[in-house]
């Protein structure tokens, strides 16, 4: 068993506090990534879990278990780094197996151990290899299989793919999934990549300034943010915001942007409660609820506008257009030959029962 419980964590360097009385629960099995930019504090969380670093207050259970004092090597957790730390001089067989063997495990205990993991990471071949003969996807493997043999009750990620080019994060990343679901052992993994985040957690946890902005699946945080902050770190590109002032009318609420040239009129069921006529919002949305309007009627809750689009970028199957709407940028997610070359005057479709829409005060969800 590896429940993780955090409960009032405090983490301080001097005057600076990097994690400020963060409660967290993480089940037994779960693959949690801890997500947010840079100096937010969840490597900082990552390392205080590990006994890396020394808590200035709250407390840690692993299984059960209060860890606030214990050493690293007596907690059962086993960490992957973002620097691969592997020996030069060992074969990687022996480096998988080091950590087995200054334990004083049986060799016959370590050869078959030894093999399971390199069997399950598609390494058997490079056992007799020095890592400077074999690439950054395999040392990482290597990394990642030396951990596996421990076979500890919680696994550790921080930033393991930072250093891989793009083509081998992909592969990785499916190696890492690929890897939970075989084992099933709690994994907390720290990233800055949002791609990641969302294509291995099973929650999210997603960091700012030393506190948890939200938690939840990948898909709640991605489609109900709960602040501006979480709707603009998740999703790529990120979430055009638009803002404007909320004007009530008989035929419903509508959202005056800019200086008040546009107004866009925002679905029936929209739920505005608390929010007076004139109140500054903010409206939220997402390139891939934008597209070329059809010829078609417009459904319930879509806004059909013109467009002249400004940049192009085209990725294969599909097109990033920018344009303007009340002087704001904003971009679709176009069919690959919807827009020929910037310049082109067309006319766009916006799903606004999938917008998001915020206070601009407090920049939280309406």
């Amino acid at each position: 068993m590896a429940e993780v419980k955090i409960k009032r964590l405090h983490k301080r360097y001097g005057n600076f506090e990097a994690v400020r009385g963060i409660d967290l629960d993480i089940p037994d099995g779960e693959f949690t990534v801890l997500v947010g930019p840079s100096g937010c504090g969840k490597s900082t969380l990552l390392r205080t879990i590990a006994g890396l670093e020394q808590i200035s207050g709250g407390e840690i259970q692993i299984g059960g278990d209060v860890v606030n004092d214990m050493r690293p090597r007596d907690r059962d957790v086993a960490m992957v780094f973002q620097d691969y730390a592997l020996y030069p001089h060992m074969t990687v067989g022996k480096n998988i197996g080091f950590g087995l063997k200054a334990r004083k495990m049986p060799p016959a205990e370590i050869a078959s151990r030894v093999s399971g993991a390199a069997q399950m990471l598609g390494i058997t071949s490079l056992m007799d290899r020095y890592p400077r003969q074999i690439s950054g996807g395999q040392r990482q493997r290597v990394a990642i299989g030396r951990a596996i043999v421990r076979n500890p009750r919680l696994f550790l990620f921080d930033e393991p793919l930072s250093n891989l080019d793009a083509q081998l994060r992909d592969e990785m990343r499916g190696e890492i999934k690929r890897l939970h679901q075989e084992i099933s052992t709690t994994m907390i993994y720290v990233t800055h990549d949002q791609i990641e985040a969302m294509t291995l957690a099973d929650r999210i946890v997603l960091m700012r300034d030393g506190v948890i902005e939200q938690e939840g699946a990948p898909l709640d945080l991605f489609e109900r943010p709960a602040t501006m902050f979480v709707a603009g770190f998740l999703g790529s590109p990120k979430m055009t915001f638009l803002p404007g002032r909320l004007a009530r009318g008989g035929d419903g609420a509508a959202i005056v942007l800019g200086e008040g040239s546009t107004t866009v009129p925002l679905p029936a069921d929209r739920a505005l409660d608390g929010i007076g006529d004139g109140a500054p919002v903010v409206l939220g949305v997402r390139p891939e609820h934008v597209m070329r309007a059809r010829e078609d009627a417009a459904m319930p809750g879509h806004v059909r506008m013109q467009a002249t689009i400004d940049l192009l970028q085209p990725t294969g199957s599909r097109s990033y257009a920018t344009f303007r709407i009340a002087g704001t940028p904003i971009v679709a997610e176009l069919e690959a030959h919807d827009v020929s070359r910037p310049g082109e005057a067309i006319e766009v479709d916006l799903n606004l029962n999938r917008a998001a829409l915020f206070d601009a005060a407090t920049e939280r969800a309406i």
